[in-house]
């Protein structure tokens, strides 16, 4: 491919752009820094120290920046926002729109400075999506480079610990089950590093997809965050952007539909996180693709084998996936279902980055399953359809006992996450229970609560085996038990969910992607004629504007702006 026409030198070169470059010059940089045919990359930087899985980015940049400049190019370093779920459990409302706010700040910068090319540093649930949105949008030659999970914790409850062992810790210590200095000493020692929870969470399952779709390096979305290949990697990402840049590849050359098919599919064979559909769909729209992401899912999930069990499906963490060939072991075991002929950010195709790869750790099939003997025949995630979520509900399988993959319960309703999740520490509710706790979707929430504590609360209490979640929010991708979540539509737009009543019957199968309330059509209809639209929770602030053009979460509870 042709040497492309740099943006930058539009900015930065020629008599009449003096004014431009003195700019630049008052910072330090040089006429040499800002000639003719010299790459400018602008660093999207979301280092945060209210961020486990970002707090090792200052020292990731500096070994970015070494690149780009050992590949002739120029750095202009920026930063954004970020939320990390964990850190804001208090008002999970916010973290959801904030990947909107992240791509459009992002769009902002790059969109009005004269800037080549960009390197992302994301690791984090929202994080990691809203970046790649924003080179989507501006389809401009990127990369995106995580700082890699966190090694485990303390051993408890039959795994290494992370962040999110505290909370389960928390309900056995309600429950009577450990003491408080017991609880105390996982929450001192779940989180002996930096870096994304070390499970497959969403941050990690968007990690592991942007290797799969080609917009990271290979390996790049599993490496330890403390592990020097880390900082390598970094280092090799600075000089790849370099050749993306001179070589013309933008961002769509590789977000096409084959690359998120393949995403898809890996997401399937991984086991990775529900919150994955909300992000690949929002991708989908920002590439412009006329791709239906849930259809994806459900008519791939049925031939796409399940290959990797990380937790919250086993109890092996990311270092322990990395150990057993990561993402190219996973790519290259699937090979038969994938497109291989694609481009990558790599300068390669992904067939040529798998057959260059090498492994240097034995091969761990208690991890990672060849596919003639998969973990299960189908996918690790599962679209569920029925009177009570008329468009989608998601689940996953992976993370559900196979005992109550089929489950009818009771209803149990309420309003709010903290209500339900309160219940449960109270011991209110009982076996045989379905949760129902609606109001909290793209519109309700506002921002499409996460359920993480319900569940984790359940746990420890004794009862994952014996209850289920069903909700128009979403889940951590740490999240296991029987829950069907992102229900569409949602309460607050008048879906079924909204008229459950407490001892209404519901069942779940998951095996064959139903869900039932026991509930006449006729009866149905008339509690719907009945319901009256809530006043919404927020009524000024970002959050009022969320609520008021969120799309659903079949969607990608997007914020749609008129084209």
């Amino acid at each position: 491919m042709a040497e492309t026409t740099l943006k930058s030198t539009g900015s930065f070169c020629g008599m009449e752009n003096t004014d431009i470059r003195t700019i630049a010059k008052g910072m330090g940089y040089s006429d040499d820094d800002l000639s003719t045919g010299r790459p400018v990359i602008g660093i999207a930087n979301s280092w945060s120290n209210l961020v486990l899985g970002h707090a090792s980015f200052r020292q990731i940049a500096e070994q970015v920046t070494k690149g780009i400049h050992r590949a002739g190019g120029t750095v202009f370093e920026f930063g954004t926002i970020a939320l990390c779920d964990g850190m804001a459990m208090k008002n999970f409302n916010f973290v959801l729109p904030s990947r909107e706010i992240i791509c459009d700040s992002i769009e902002a910068v790059a969109g009005g400075n004269p800037l080549d090319g960009l390197i992302l540093l994301a690791s984090c649930d929202k994080i990691v999506p809203g970046m790649l949105m924003a080179a989507a949008r501006l389809n401009v030659p990127a990369i995106l480079v995580n700082a890699g999970p966190s090694l485990g914790g303390i051993e408890f409850d039959g795994r290494k610990t992370d962040s999110t062992s505290v909370s389960e810790a928390y309900g056995m210590y309600r429950a009577g089950r450990i003491t408080a200095d017991e609880l105390h000493d996982v929450e001192d020692l779940a989180c002996p590093t930096c870096g994304s929870c070390g499970m497959m969470g969403t941050a990690n399952t968007m990690g592991c997809l942007a290797e799969a779709m080609g917009m990271s390096l290979t390996d790049a979305g599993t490496i330890p965050a403390v592990y020097a290949d880390r900082l390598r990697l970094a280092e090799q990402s600075g000089e790849a952007i370099c050749d993306l840049v001179r070589r013309g590849v933008r961002t769509r050359n590789i977000m096409t539909r084959e690359c998120l098919e393949n995403a898809v599919k890996m997401c399937l064979a991984i086991g990775g996180s529900t919150n994955a559909l909300l992000h690949l769909s929002a991708l989908a729209h920002e590439a412009e693709l006329d791709l239906n992401i849930i259809d994806l899912f459900e008519a791939f999930s049925r031939t796409t084998p399940t290959l990797a069990k990380v937790y919250p499906a086993s109890k092996y963490n990311m270092e322990d996936f990395w150990k057993a060939g990561g993402i190219p072991r996973v790519m290259d075991r699937l090979r038969s279902q994938l497109h291989l002929d694609v481009p990558t950010c790599t300068g390669k195709t992904m067939k040529e980055n798998l057959d260059s790869f090498r492994y240097r750790f034995p091969e761990n099939n208690e991890v990672i399953r060849p596919i003639d003997a998969p973990f299960a025949v189908s996918g690790g995630l599962a679209v569920i359809r029925g009177n009570l979520s008329p468009k989608t509900g998601i689940s996953k399988p992976s993370a559900i006992d196979p005992s109550i993959r089929q489950f009818t319960g009771t209803a149990m309703v309420f309003d709010s996450e903290q209500e339900a999740s309160q219940a449960i520490i109270d011991g209110k509710v009982k076996p045989q229970t379905v949760v129902v706790i609606r109001y909290e979707g793209p519109k309700g929430g506002p921002g499409m609560v996460e359920m993480y504590r319900a569940l984790k609360y359940l746990h420890g209490m004794g009862l994952a085996k014996s209850t289920a979640v069903v909700t128009d929010g979403r889940f951590s991708g740490t999240n296991n038990g029987c829950f069907v979540g992102h229900i569409s539509p949602e309460a607050a737009e008048g879906g079924p969910i909204a008229i459950v009543e407490n001892g209404d019957k519901i069942t779940i199968d998951v095996i064959n992607g139903t869900m039932h309330l026991h509930v006449p059509d006729g009866e149905i209809a008339a509690r719907l004629s009945r319901w009256k639209k809530p006043e919404p929770k927020v009524k000024k602030g970002y959050l009022y504007i969320y609520s008021q053009l969120a799309s659903s979460a079949d969607e990608g509870a997007i914020i749609r702006y008129s084209r």
